[in-house]
């Protein structure tokens, strides 16, 4: 059995155990949250919301908290003197899908 969800701008998918990364998140590793935006689930029958299915949603706990690795963005302009260099990491978060509820 499995679901989509939207979280934060985002669709996964989630399967009890999966291991997600995720935009960062403000909360604690270790820490449970819910999701509510479940968009689909697929069992024994497939639910579709319109938009979202009531009463279904996904326990999540936060594993840790990670950087990806730095992208550097170059921008020139040739025969210009112009140069601008500025590096990037994006943070995210790895979270684990404990169970879907509501089923």
């Amino acid at each position: 059995m499995y679901a989509l969800m939207d979280f934060k701008g985002k669709q996964y998918r989630a399967e009890k155990g999966a291991v997600l990364e995720v935009d960062r998140i403000d909360a604690d590793v270790g820490s449970t949250f819910d999701i509510d935006s479940v968009l689909l689930l697929s069992g024994d029958t497939v639910s579709v919301g319109a938009p979202y299915l009531a009463g279904v949603k996904v326990q999540a706990v936060v594993e840790e908290h990670k950087k990806a690795k730095k992208i550097i963005v170059f921008k020139y302009k040739p025969k210009k003197d112009y140069r601008r260099k500025q590096g990037h990491r994006q943070q995210y978060s790895v979270i684990k899908i404990q169970d879907i509820v509501g089923v």
